[in-house]
C-alpha cells in the first residue's frame, strides 16, 4: 500500500470511531519521549549517529508477532518527502513541527489508520504517540504503555533512578508522559466563562494550548488540554488528573449550552444558520474565520440546530482548510490571497456534497 495515502486523506481513519462526550472532547492524545542509552541526544547527534537509531528503532518492527495487535506499520523517512506532504503530517497531528523541519534521519512510523504514530530524531530518539477519538484518556495511555514497553523490552533507554526518563527538554523528564485532550469549548467562550476557566485549569498542573501545540493560537474554539508535570508524579497520577479536571470542564461546557438554549436560543439559531450558509456560499474565506464558521456549524449540529453535516465531515473540513493540505488538494503552491479562494471553493463543494446525501 503506498506511503501517499497518509497526505492525500484529510480524516485519519481513527477518526471515524466514537468516545465518551464526543461532542465535547474531540479526540484525546497520549505520547511518551524516550531516548536510547549511550548515544547522543538528536540534537547533538551526528548524521551517522541519528542513523543509527533510525536503524535501531526500525528494527524492533520485525518482530510482527508481537506488533500484530497495533496493526501493521509503515515506515516514512522525511527526507523522501515533499515539504508540503511533511506540512499535510504535521496539520492531521501525526508528526511536529519539529519533525518536520528535521533533516537528519527523521522518521515517522505509522500503523493502517493512523492511531499510532511513532516518530523518530525529534527532539528525542522516540516519541511514541496514540491517538483515540472523544475522551478516552485511560484507553490511550494503556495502549501507549504496551507499546512502549515493547520497545523497552529490545532497546536500553535512557533512565536514571531518581529523575526517571532522560529526555532533551526538562520538562519532559521523569515519566516522559504528555496526555492531551481537544476540546470544542464554544459555550464556555460565548459565556465569557471561558477565561476563568482556562485560568483554574493551570493551578492543578495542567496547560492549555491551541490546536498545534506549543505556541500555537487557539482557533475555532478549539483547545487543547495537557499535563504541565512529567517529574515527581506517577503516570497513573498524571493521567487521573487530567481526567478528573477535563471531566468538570465537559460538565462546565455542557452547563453553559443549556444556559445558552434557555436564554438565547433565538440568538444561536441565528448564528449557527449565518455561519452554515456563509460557508455554503462564500467566495473567499481565510482560514481564522473558516475555523469560527465551522465551530459555529459543529454546535449546531451537537444542539440539534442542524441536521447535518456529521462530525466526520466538520471534522474532515478541519484539517483540508489548512494551508498545506489545501495545496496538497489542488496541486501547487499558493499566496495567502488565493489560498482563501480555494479554501471558500472547497468548503462549498464538500457541504453541498453532504446536502446532496442526505436528500
Amino acid at each position: 500500500m503506498s506511503n501517499l495515502r497518509f497526505t492525500e486523506q484529510a480524516l485519519s481513519e481513527w477518526m471515524r470511531g466514537s468516545g465518551q462526550d464526543s461532542d465535547i472532547v474531540i479526540s484525546t492524545r497520549v505520547r511518551v519521549a524516550r531516548n536510547l542509552q549511550n548515544l547522543p541526544f538528536p540534537l547533538l547527534a551526528t548524521n551517522q549517529q541519528s542513523a543509527e537509531v533510525l536503524e535501531r528503532l526500525t528494527g524492533v518492527l520485525k518482530d510482527q508477532e508481537e506488533l500484530k495487535s497495533f496493526g501493521p506499520f509503515h515506515v516514512i523517512k522525511l527526507d523522501n518527502l515533499e515539504e508540503l506532504d511533511r506540512r499535510v503530517l504535521v496539520e492531521k497531528h501525526l508528526i511536529s513541527p519539529a519533525l518536520a523541519n528535521e533533516s537528519r534521519n527523521g522518521a515517522v512510523i505509522l500503523n493502517e489508520d493512523e492511531s499510532v504514530s511513532i516518530m523518530i530524531n525529534e527532539e528525542d530518539h522516540l516519541r511514541i504517540q496514540c491517538l483515540y477519538p472523544g475522551f478516552q484518556v485511560r484507553e490511550a495511555w494503556d495502549r501507549a504503555t504496551a507499546l512502549d514497553d515493547i520497545f523497552e523490552n529490545k532497546l536500553d533507554y535512557a533512565f536514571d533512578d531518581k529523575r526517571g526518563y532522560l529526555t532533551s527538554c526538562p520538562t519532559n523528564v521523569g515519566t516522559g508522559l504528555r496526555a492531551s485532550v481537544m476540546m470544542h469549548l464554544p459555550a464556555l467562550v460565548m459565556t465569557q466563562q471561558i477565561n476563568r476557566i482556562l485560568s483554574a485549569v493551570s493551578q492543578v498542573g495542567l496547560t492549555v494550548r491551541g490546536m498545534y501545540g506549543e505556541g500555537s493560537e487557539a482557533v475555532g474554539n478549539l483547545f487543547q488540554i495537557s499535563n504541565q508535570i512529567t517529574l515527581g508524579q506517577t503516570e497513573s497520577e498524571i493521567i487521573d488528573n487530567l481526567h478528573s479536571v477535563v471531566l468538570q470542564i465537559i460538565e462546565h461546557e455542557k452547563n453553559a449550552r443549556a444556559r445558552l438554549m434557555s436564554e438565547a436560543k433565538l440568538r444561536i439559531r441565528d448564528r449557527v444558520m449565518r455561519s452554515y450558509g456563509i460557508l455554503s456560499y462564500a467566495a473567499v474565506m481565510d482560514s481564522k474565520e473558516a475555523a469560527q464558521r465551522l465551530s459555529d456549524v459543529r454546535l449546531g449540529v451537537d444542539l440539534g440546530i442542524l441536521p447535518g453535516p456529521s462530525c466526520f465531515v466538520i471534522n474532515e473540513l478541519t484539517v483540508m482548510i489548512e494551508p498545506g493540505f489545501l495545496q496538497k488538494r489542488f496541486a501547487g503552491a499558493m499566496k495567502p490571497g488565493e489560498r482563501d479562494v480555494y479554501r471558500a471553493k472547497l468548503i462549498r463543494e464538500t457541504l453541498g456534497q453532504n446536502h446532496n446525501k442526505q436528500q
